[in-house]
C-alpha cells in the first residue's frame, strides 16, 4: 500500500470528534445597549456650577500605596452635562458615562443623592 492509501485507510477508521459547546454567561442589556457596553457610574461632589449645563464633579478613591501600604485618597474631576442646571456647589451627584458631548464633557448627571447644607450666596 502507498502512503496515501493508509493515510485515507486510517482517516476512515477514526470516529468522528464530538463538538464541544463552551457555555457563554447570559448578559442581560441595560436599556437599549448590550451588557458589553454597560455604562460607568461614579459618584462625587460638585466643586463647580459656573458654567452653562455643565458642572465640575470631584470623584474620590482610596487607594492603597505599593510600597508603604498605606491609603491615600486620589481624586479625578470630571465635567458633566447638567441640562437643567439642576446641581450646585457641594451637592452630592450621580454621573453616567456617555459619548463625548464636548472637548471635555464625556459624563452626564444621572441623579443627585444629596442636596448641601449651604445657603445660596447672596452678593451684597
Amino acid at each position: 500500500m502507498s502512503n496515501e492509501t493508509k493515510t485515507q485507510a486510517s482517516k476512515s477508521q477514526q470516529k468522528p470528534m464530538a463538538k464541544k459547546t463552551v457555555q457563554t454567561p447570559e448578559i442581560k442589556a441595560v436599556g437599549s445597549r448590550s451588557g458589553l457596553q454597560k455604562r460607568k457610574v461614579v459618584t462625587g461632589t460638585v466643586v463647580s456650577d459656573k458654567m452653562s449645563k455643565t458642572i465640575v464633579v470631584k470623584v474620590d478613591r482610596r487607594v492603597r500605596h505599593a510600597l508603604y501600604k498605606k491609603y491615600v485618597t486620589k481624586s479625578c474631576r470630571y465635567k458633566a452635562h447638567d441640562e437643567k442646571n439642576q446641581a450646585k456647589v457641594g451637592d452630592l451627584v450621580t454621573l453616567v458615562e456617555t459619548r463625548p458631548l464636548s472637548r471635555e464633557k464625556r459624563w452626564a448627571l444621572q441623579s443627585i443623592v444629596r442636596r448641601s447644607g449651604l445657603a445660596p450666596e447672596i452678593n451684597v
